[in-house]
Parts: C-alpha cells; structure tokens; sequence
C-alpha cells in the first residue's frame, strides 16, 4: 500500500462525504450505494472508486479484488447511515425512532470495522441517534475492538457550509489515544448571498439544467409569494386570513413558503427544498423557490459538482438534501488526519 490515507465511504449517497475527504486529502477506495440513481450520480463525479451496491455484501475478500488491504491498513471507515427512522418528523414526541429497519443498518459499520480494525472511524447522522439504545450498542462493539468513542452535536454552518444543520458526529479510534470532535473553524457562517446571490449569466450545460428545475408555484400560491416580503419574509406577514387553509389550521411548520434571508444562512436544505411548501425555501427575491442549482451550492458542492438531471426533480433534489455536506466532511476528515499522525500505523 502507498503511503496515501485510505478511506471507505459506505451509504455513499451522490457523493458529499466523498468529495470531503478527496478535498482532505484521503484516497477513497470504495463505497457502498444501494440506489441506483444515487450510484449513477456518484459516478459522474468519483469514477475510479468501486461502489458496492449493498453494504451488507462487502467483506475483506471482496475488497480485496478491487484493492489489496489487510486488517489494520485502512485509514478511516466513515458512514452516514440512513436517517430517516431517527428525524424528527419520524419520531413520536420527538423522543422514541420510528420502526424503521434501516435504523439497524449502523450495525454494518461495527461488523466491518470488526473485519477490517480500520485505524479510525467516522459516523454522521441526525442528533435524535446520539441517546438511542442503537448508538449505545455500536459504542459498545467497538469497544470490544479496541476503540476509544467520542460523539457530539455540530453545526454545519460553523465549518464553511452556508446553511444551519445539526448532526451527530461520532469519531472512534484505535488504539490508546482519546478522539475528539472538531472545534467550529468560523466565528460566522458563508451567507446566501456569498453562495447564490451572484450565480453567473452563463452557466455550463449541467449547471444551466439543474437551475432550471424547480417547484412549479399554482397560480393562486405564486400571487400569495409575491407578496411575501423579501429577504426574509414569512407567510405569517399575509395576515390569517390570506394563508392556505391548511396553514390557517395549524401552527406547525412555520417556515413553510418563508424567504431565506439575503445575509444569514441558508435553513436546512432537505430532499424537500426545491419545493416551499415544505420550509423556508423561497428565493430570498425572486418569487419561486430554489432551483436544484441553488440548493446543491448551499448543501457546499463545488459548483462543477455533477447531477443527473434526467430523475426528475424530486429524485435529484433528495440526492441533494440527503447528502453529507462536502465542507463539513472535510473538515471531519482534516481533523481525524491530524489525530491519526498521533497513532502506529499497521
């Protein structure tokens, strides 16, 4: 093996944590994507990585047709598993996840952790899995392994990416040194404004088409945008009685048809946020809602970043909002090297 940091990237998604740790400097060996069109996109941008399609089929032997590894030779195992059983909006009272099988997935990384004793391991997910008994019992198995955990709650927004999101970020290593997780690297966060608020006139092919698809407003929810004020404004300036109904029965979900704010950062882009009804996703002054385009820079791809663009737009636009955040991968990763240069390499 060359003297490069290795990583394996599992529930790969269309390629967020990836691009972070490339970005880090780690050479990424594989992956592991079960949908099709998260794989195909994937591809288009990390196309020397063998990408398994299920995670539960990978073994050392496997690996080892693709790229030759002992145990104890890879640098970093990291994984985001599928969060959905563990969001709030699956959650009753907020407290207990939703019966949901993919919240077992997780065990995949401590049966390939065991298999492989990787040199440090990096999970990301939605802070409703930090208290859960599952995360409880991975600590464990990798406790049994050697590892020493650490685990906490960070903000995006604090490590270069322009919008807020809060995940759980957990750091094992192997060895006798204590992990930590990454101080925030900035006092304020990149603005909206700073990320799509100058988007050139002409953009390439790809670019041009993802800026096209968005959420088509009905004639009578686009005359209630345009009176939503800008840089900002929420549904709730139109007064009650000019709110959908739906709206005026409830008072969840405030952000729905809200502005983002020129000079703030952006909300939490979602599988949704091509669509306003769904959060505070209106252009912060043109009245619709983000484009794909817009929503992949505020997730923190390079503006290069490749899309399919044949999916349709909620398929493409739940790439986006699902992915892990390439800045807020990176500066994970930079921060394992820095604790990795304290560990014996196999």
């Amino acid at each position: 093996m060359s003297n490069a940091l290795t990583a394996i990237d599992l529930f790969s998604g269309c390629g967020g944590l990836t691009e972070g740790l490339k970005q880090a400097g780690f050479t990424v060996i594989a992956g592991a994507e079960i949908r099709a069109e998260a794989r195909q996109a994937y591809l288009m941008n990390h196309k020397k990585v063998h990408v398994f399609e299920d995670v539960r089929t990978i073994t050392l032997e496997r690996l080892s047709e693709y790229y030759l590894i002992k145990p104890g030779e890879l640098d970093l195992l990291a994984a985001c598993p599928p969060c959905q059983g563990f969001s709030t909006l699956r959650t009753l009272n907020r407290l207990k996840p939703a019966d949901d099988d993919r919240n077992k997935l997780i065990f995949q990384v401590s049966r390939l952790a065991e298999e492989l004793l990787p040199r440090s391991i990096l999970v990301e997910n939605v802070p409703g899995l930090l208290h859960d008994w599952r995360i409880d019992n991975f600590q464990r198995r990798l406790k049994k392994l050697g590892y020493r955990v650490t685990k906490g709650v960070l903000n995006a927004k604090d490590f270069g990416v322009p919008q807020r999101r809060r995940r759980m970020i957990l750091v094992a290593l192997r060895g006798d040194i204590d992990p930590t997780i990454p101080k925030p690297l900035a006092k304020r966060g990149i603005t909206v404004r700073e990320t799509i608020g100058n988007l050139p006139v002409l953009l390439d092919e790809m670019a041009a088409k993802l800026h096209s698809m968005r959420q088509q407003l009905s004639a009578g929810v686009l005359e209630r945008v345009k009176d939503v004020p800008k840089d900002g404004g929420s549904r709730h300036h139109l007064g009650r009685e000019r709110q959908l109904q739906c709206h005026q029965e409830s008072d969840g979900f405030k952000d729905v048809y809200g502005r983002l704010s020129w000079d703030k950062v952006s909300s939490t882009i979602t599988r949704f946020s091509h669509n306003p009804s769904k959060g505070r996703f209106l252009h912060p002054e043109e009245d619709r809602g983000l484009s794909l385009y817009e929503s992949m820079l505020l997730q923190g791809f390079p503006t290069d970043y490749k899309l399919p663009t044949s999916l349709g737009t909620l398929k493409t636009s739940s790439l986006i909002g699902e992915a892990f955040p390439p800045p807020f991968a990176r500066a994970q990763a930079e921060h394992i090297k820095v604790l990795l240069e304290s560990l014996p390499k196999s």
